[in-house]
């Protein structure tokens, strides 16, 4: 097993890179938010150069689960390889529920529930989002991986307003399975802030020469016990009571005047409202919500609020600890456990969220991650084998990867059409007064030829764009780049420079540090997050 690496983004399978990256008992705190089996896509939205919500989207991920023979190897992995009771408990779920895709979102589940186990430390704690379409079952089989004692809470996050749900009660909440891997775990208690009225109920007596808020509360507890001297006189609890505190403690209340004298004589202490933290957390939490609209959107598909992530970080780590998101998305939990001076690990198996995260990271803490290229991925490609396998495998994610070193915006996503409009990228930038420009791109990882670019000058005057980039695999030939160098220059009226109208760069000279010849105001990708002061937590937005 190699040495434990923080404050990185892994690119690829989660369970593979658990089983090869992560060791033993290395991580403090685990929170997973993975698909629900809701059988849906989900797509990120991006913003055009204006500001303004753009029609293209991508899909990110699809939340479909289907029993395959990649399930039913699945399956039999868990029976042959996990703890009994494991594999006892996911083969009578089978048992009862059938071969279908839920158990086949089920089996997936299972297997890395196991070793993210593994990799936590007995003090550790692992919080697993859900909804309720599959937590009941998600439930059970984290009985049988941490067992039953381990379970602490479930808590019921609301995460929107109100639905108007067709013939049921509106949906809007999530929840949160709360296990710990032993019986002694890293707790912080959290509180939130009291109601009005409930401040206004109980804390209505004011001490005279301060004008601190109090409410008098019994000095006795449950159980016959000895007279105090209290006010000068010696005094007998209540009968079946006994005086809660030591004459040592009375004498020291009377010193600091937090002894109360009722009306009937009777002395009370006083629970003074400023020396009280709040109201400790419940598992039903109403209080966090994440806007339709703000600074903290990047579009990305099921978007957690930052606050969610700090308030389950504070609670079950320490600054130092190592948190691990093994479902990372757009890297919520990873900014906030930076923000809250943790170390972090980020696993996704789209490169599309790899990209969004590392841009994340480099807005959010510009000063340790000067650019997005800072923030180290390991999985990505480092030289161009790299590159040729990850198109093999997947073209998509190439194509992503291969957009992300020009720090291109995909494209909309029509793979479901079969269309191709010969866009798999654009950058936008900013022209004399204020005019939005783009630049598209082309991203080809297999043969190319004189006709694709050809094809490129062709779009570029279709949708009336500034320039063109071609982006490959192969090496360029001669007659590509005579037909780059007919299409001419694009003049900038803000730079007042002449661009090269179409640009072929390889693979191989953009890993080399070879950027393409763009206006400086150019920029692609996603919504801007917002600057965050790491510790203080002091947000600002970039300007």
């Amino acid at each position: 097993m190699a040495e434990l690496k923080t404050n990185v983004l892994y690119y690829g399978d989660n369970l593979e890179i658990l089983r090869h990256h992560i060791p033993d008992e290395s991580v403090d705190l685990v929170y997973l938010d993975p698909p629900f089996n809701s059988k849906a896509d989900y797509n990120v939205l991006f913003r055009e150069e204006s500001g303004e919500r753009s029609a293209a989207q991508i899909k990110a991920f699809s939340d479909f689960w289907h029993w395959d023979n990649a399930a039913e190897e699945t399956f039999r992995e868990i029976v042959q390889t996990c703890p009994d009771k494991v594999a006892t408990m996911i083969a009578a779920l089978r048992q009862g529920i059938g071969s279908n895709d839920v158990m086949a979102y089920l089996v997936m589940m299972t297997l890395r529930l196991v070793e993210l186990r593994r990799v936590l430390k007995p003090t550790g704690s692992l919080y697993l989002h859900c909804d309720p379409t599959a937590s009941h079952y998600i439930k059970v089989i984290m009985d049988g991986v941490f067992g039953h004692r381990s379970f602490r809470n479930e808590i019921t996050w609301q995460r929107t307003g109100a639905h108007n749900d067709a013939k049921r009660y509106g949906s809007v909440s999530d929840r949160l399975l709360f296990y710990t891997k032993s019986d002694k775990w890293t707790w912080d208690p959290q509180y939130t802030e009291y109601a009005p009225e409930y401040v206004k109920e109980r804390y209505h007596y004011v001490e005279e020469d301060t004008g601190r808020l109090f409410w008098p509360n019994q000095m006795t507890g449950a159980g016959q016990g000895p007279a105090r001297m209290i006010g000068g006189q010696l005094r007998e609890p209540p009968r079946g009571r006994h005086w809660a505190y030591t004459q040592d403690d009375i004498d020291r209340l009377e010193r600091e005047g937090a002894i109360y004298w009722s009306a009937n004589g009777l002395p009370y202490i006083k629970n003074y409202f400023d020396e009280r933290k709040g109201r400790p957390l419940q598992d039903v939490w109403t209080d966090v919500v994440m806007t339709k609209s703000g600074h903290e959107r990047l579009g990305y598909p099921t978007q957690k609020p930052q606050s969610l992530l700090e308030r389950i970080i504070q609670a079950s780590s320490n600054e130092g600890d190592v948190v691990l998101d093994p479902f990372c998305g757009c890297g919520t939990a990873v900014v906030a456990a930076h923000k809250l001076g943790r170390r972090w690990i980020g696993i996704d198996i789209t490169f599309l969220a790899v990209d969004v995260m590392r841009k994340r990271l480099c807005d959010s803490f510009k000063p340790d991650f000067p650019t997005p290229k800072d923030v180290t991925v390991i999985g990505e490609p480092v030289d161009v084998g790299g590159a040729r396998a990850l198109a093999a495998q997947d073209r998509y994610q190439f194509q992503w990867w291969a957009l992300s070193l020009v720090s291109a915006l995909p494209a909309g996503d029509d793979r479901k059409k079969g269309a191709d409009t010969g866009i798999d990228g654009v950058i936008g930038f900013v022209e004399e007064k204020g005019k939005a420009a783009r630049v598209i791109v082309s991203v080809k990882s297999g043969g190319v030829n004189v006709g694709q670019v050809r094809d490129l000058k062709g779009v570029v005057e279709r949708e009336k764009a500034a320039m063109g980039l071609f982006i490959t695999l192969e090496p360029s030939t001669e007659p590509m780049r005579v037909e780059a160098v007919s299409a001419g220059f694009y003049h900038s009226a803000l730079w007042k420079k002449d661009y090269p109208k179409i640009q072929i760069l390889t693979v191989e000279e953009l890993l080399a540090g070879k950027q393409a010849s763009l206006p400086p105001s150019a920029s692609g990708g996603f919504a801007k997050a917002p600057r965050i002061g790491k510790a203080e937590g002091e947000q600002r937005e970039l300007m």
